[in-house]
């Protein structure tokens, strides 16, 4: 027992593991009595406040609670071992590190508060998420100079140095600071967000991800699509996603032997035929050519919604109606056809 290690007696350390494992147990015993209850109370009440508390109650890590502990039964035991000094050092880390987690939780919390107000909107997502990223560069960036600040390092000269190698680092990652820069962009700027469909040059989807090198789409044959976002923001982008209404246009060709008073009354019969549904606009329905073998009308649509799974039902219905027009009225689709003419001549 009275051998020492690392300057201190073998029965110091072990009344220090004592207290420490002891003070251990007794605080997460606390933080769970008071993480329930302050949950419970949080769940009945419409402030932040106790939502705060809780999710930093929740947040405290064991190894958070060990270290405290342990600070704490170092105080018990008054020494002057060189080895104490040592491990308050880690103590001290382990702190500024619960520090970086719980102000992690906080800049979450803070963020899906914020979503909670614009009910989602899928254009304050990319936002939100972005400025999360942000938060947590920089708060991280700040727990670390601390660290290395409490191990005795120049951190003044330590970030006059990163500003000089920067310089070279960003001439060896050029290409994923365009993939940055182009992600700041779309976030600032927003030519798309979370769940717009998109058509790229030959391929199009949704929407899923847009994260700080890549965007991705889900396309309508279920394959993901990834994009690097400089390559995304060069190319032409469709987006449907900002379609306020859909315009329609469709032809319908008769036979050549269809009456002229029924071709005068077409038109009207193809307008009630789309009126009759919901979510249009009628803009015209005209003759509009003499085909080789059809009499072209031509029909222009809105769809005041730009959902295309409505357009296509719209459609269906437009043209049902006109099939039962056509039949009541005697009216003939026309299809490619041809009429061959034979003159008889004199036999020899």
């Amino acid at each position: 027992m009275d051998a020492e290690y690392l300057g201190l007696a073998l029965i110091d350390w072990l009344e220090l593991a004592g207290i420490t494992a002891a003070m251990t147990i007794v605080l997460m015993g606390i933080r769970r009595l008071f993480f329930g209850r302050i949950s419970a109370m949080a769940a009945k009440t419409q402030n932040k406040v106790d939502d705060v508390v809780a999710e930093l109650l929740h947040g405290l890590r064991t190894f958070f609670l060990f270290v405290v502990s342990f600070y704490v039964a170092v105080e018990f035991i008054v020494t002057d071992t060189p080895a104490i000094p040592s491990l308050l050092r880690v103590v001290f880390i382990g702190m500024f590190i619960q520090l970086g987690l719980s102000s992690s939780d906080l800049i979450r919390l803070s963020s899906e508060w914020y979503l909670e107000s614009k009910k989602n909107e899928p254009s304050q997502v990319t936002a939100a998420n972005a400025m999360v990223m942000v938060g947590k560069l920089v708060l991280w960036t700040i727990v670390v100079l601390l660290v290395l600040d409490n191990f005795g390092f120049d951190v003044t000269a330590l970030v006059a140095g990163l500003g000089i190698g920067g310089i070279a680092i960003a001439l060896a990652v050029q290409n994923v600071l365009a993939d940055l820069l182009a992600y700041v962009s779309i976030v600032a700027d927003q030519p798309f967000v979370f769940g717009d469909f998109l058509v790229i040059d030959d391929y199009s989807g949704t929407v899923e991800h847009i994260g700080v090198k890549t965007t991705r789409i889900r396309s309508l044959s279920g394959e993901q699509v990834v994009f690097s976002n400089n390559d995304l923001l060069g190319s032409r982008v469709r987006n449907y996603g900002r379609m306020s209404e859909r315009r329609a246009l469709f032809t319908i060709g008769v036979t050549y032997d269809t009456s002229h008073d029924m071709l005068q009354a077409l038109p009207s019969k193809l307008k009630a035929a789309v009126e009759a549904q919901d979510n249009t606009r009628f803009d015209r329905a005209h003759l509009k050519s003499f085909g080789a073998s059809s009499i072209d009308f031509e029909i222009v649509y809105y769809m005041v919604v730009p959902d295309y799974a409505s357009y296509m039902d719209t459609q269906q219905a437009i043209n049902l109606q006109i099939h039962d027009v056509f039949t009541r009225e005697g009216v003939d689709f026309a299809f490619p056809t041809q009429t061959l003419y034979i003159e008889k001549g004199e036999l020899a």
